[in-house]
């Protein structure tokens, strides 16, 4: 299993914000941003404070996906 973040993605289309503004909103670096791209693991910190800035749960950010 991994870790898929097109939640996270679809929602910033809905709310109309792009990388750049989730990295501000939420005060994360480039560095986390790139590794959401990437799908790769990310502290729960980074997760939390992306969850904040977009007033949602984590399970309206991210899913698990079999390889």
């Amino acid at each position: 299993m991994k870790i898929s973040y097109n939640k996270l993605w679809k929602l910033l289309i809905d709310k109309n914000m792009n990388k750049h503004d989730l990295k501000v909103a939420a005060g994360i670096s480039s560095a986390s941003v790139a590794k959401l791209g990437k799908c790769e693991n990310i502290t729960t910190d980074v997760l939390l404070k992306i969850c904040e800035a977009l007033h949602v749960h984590l399970d309206e950010i991210m899913e698990t996906i079999d390889d």
